[in-house]
């Protein structure tokens, strides 16, 4: 059973993605965040900066397609 922390960061990124706005913000801000780890060498990067780093870089390329194509329904009918 998730955490309640989890469930709230659950809803707030789900609300995020609704937001078509701030969505997009959001995912420019975090891919260019994770561009900018894999471009330039810094002294302080590991394995976890690397995973970090592809973990934002998806997540906002989900967020950008999402505030630019809108939601889709589930199903269609």
């Amino acid at each position: 059973m998730p955490t309640p922390i989890l469930r709230r960061a659950r809803g707030a990124l789900l609300r995020l993605a609704q937001a078509r706005v701030a969505g997009a913000v959001a995912g420019v801000v975090l891919l260019l965040f994770s561009a900018g780890l894999l471009t330039f060498d810094f002294q302080w990067e590991s394995w976890v900066s690397d995973g970090l780093g592809l973990v934002l870089g998806g997540t906002g390329a989900a967020l950008l397609t999402t505030a630019i194509t809108g939601r889709r329904p589930d199903w269609i009918e």
